[in-house]
């Protein structure tokens, strides 16, 4: 009895080992795998220093507030997708591609982005559809946009400017409106349209110019009844030309 206790402790202690060692071993080789199929939740694309440079996930795992990737805080207010996000060299996220679509009550919402940030900052350009049916009305846009940023606006000053803003707007609302406009003239928030290629809610398809507090500016496009336009803006967003100036 005891030779086959001893037998048997023997057995299983070199079973461990062994398996141990080829789950290891397994992990570590290098060169491609092939898969037929492969059901994952989330992949993190990362340096061989650990950086993470992209990230894709589904919704339940998309980074949102309480993770940190490459030791920076996430943002909080953005909501949950699947998509993907990116990092560059230094693990500042850069970009990010998401989607989502479900039926509602009574329609339906759907969307998708493809945007880039400026270097540590937000989206400065993005691709962009949304689909909303409520009842027997739907609204489809698609366009293409490209914004101005905030020279000195960082992420993480962002994150906190937010959730001061947040607070102060709950106590005073009028003390939030002048404390957001403060970080906007120190060049701190901000941010304005300044082209949008595209589909706009009236319907309106071509080509739309802003100055660089995002009012309209000059617009060439086809309206919804296909008569095509050409139309300038005054500083206030008023027409003062139009091209041609009556239409059939």
């Amino acid at each position: 009895m005891d030779r086959e206790r001893t037998f048997l402790r023997t057995f299983a202690i070199a079973s461990a080992i062994g398996v141990t060692y080829i789950a290891s071993s397994a992990f570590k080789q290098t060169g491609n795998h092939k898969f037929a199929e492969l059901d994952v939740e989330r992949i993190n694309i990362v340096e061989p220093d650990g950086t993470v440079k992209m990230i894709i996930t589904n919704v339940d795992r998309f980074p949102n507030g309480t993770d940190k990737i490459n030791g920076r805080k996430t943002n909080a207010d953005r909501k949950k997708r699947s998509g993907m996000l990116f990092y560059n060299e230094e693990g500042i996220e850069c970009g990010g591609f998401i989607y989502d679509g479900a039926k509602s009550a009574n329609g339906h919402s759907s969307g998708l982005s493809l945007t880039y940030d400026q270097y540590d900052g937000d989206q400065v350009m993005q691709l962009l559809t949304q689909d909303f049916k409520k009842g027997d009305k739907r609204m489809v846009t698609s366009s293409l946009v490209f914004n101005d940023r905030p020279e000195k606006e960082t992420q993480e000053r962002m994150m906190e400017i937010s959730d001061e803003i947040a607070q102060l707007r709950k106590e005073n609302p009028e003390a939030a409106k002048v404390k957001y406009k403060q970080y906007q003239e120190e060049g701190l928030v901000g941010g304005a349209p300044r082209i949008m290629l595209g589909k706009t809610r009236s319907m309106n398809n071509g080509l739309f110019l802003f100055d660089d507090q995002g009012m309209p500016k000059a617009m060439f496009y086809v309206d919804k009844d296909n008569n095509a336009k050409l139309d300038f803006y005054d500083d206030k967003g008023n027409v003062i030309a139009s091209f041609p100036e009556t239409t059939k």
